[in-house]
């Protein structure tokens, strides 16, 4: 059946980044609803924002477009022109291989909740901007720039 049944979507709270890096996402939660479904084009994921925390580290991706739609609260993106407010109802769009980084902090007094869409592409890879590290699809490691591991 199409239809998705989110409350039994398992949730994921936290990022896969290596400590110290993941602490600023410790406490966001993710329901992976492309994967839910069966989608192996793109991926659909329903992101929980409680205050204080970050989407992510700031980062673009090389070969995957990404989207996000705001549906509950506010959140702030953090881009290299600067601040920018989203609320329900409003959305961004980050190109592919834009060098933009990007992530969302919500520094309201309530939880956040968006929508977050981006494609699977197996060739992409995630440079953060402003810390030394970057992942490639391929494998899922984290690495810094300069192709080293960063251990755990």
């Amino acid at each position: 059946m199409p239809k998705i049944d989110i409350a039994s979507v398992q949730v994921h709270e936290g990022s896969g980044y290596p400590s110290p890096f993941d602490e600023p996402c410790a406490a966001r939660t993710r329901r992976r609803l492309g994967d839910a479904g069966g989608l192996r084009d793109f991926g659909v994921n329903l992101m929980t924002l409680p205050p204080g925390g970050w989407s992510s580290q700031r980062h673009w991706h090389s070969h995957e477009d990404e989207f996000v739609y705001v549906l509950e609260g506010e959140v702030t993106l953090v881009e290299n022109e600067g601040e920018t407010i989203l609320r329900a109802g409003e959305c961004a769009a980050f190109p592919k291989n834009t060098g933009n980084g990007h992530h969302l902090i919500n520094r309201s007094r309530t939880v956040a909740v968006y929508m977050e869409v981006g494609s699977r592409n197996p060739h992409d890879v995630t440079t953060c901007s402003d810390i030394d590290m970057m992942s490639a699809n391929a494998d899922g490691r984290f690495l810094r720039k300069d192709g080293t591991p960063i251990a755990e």
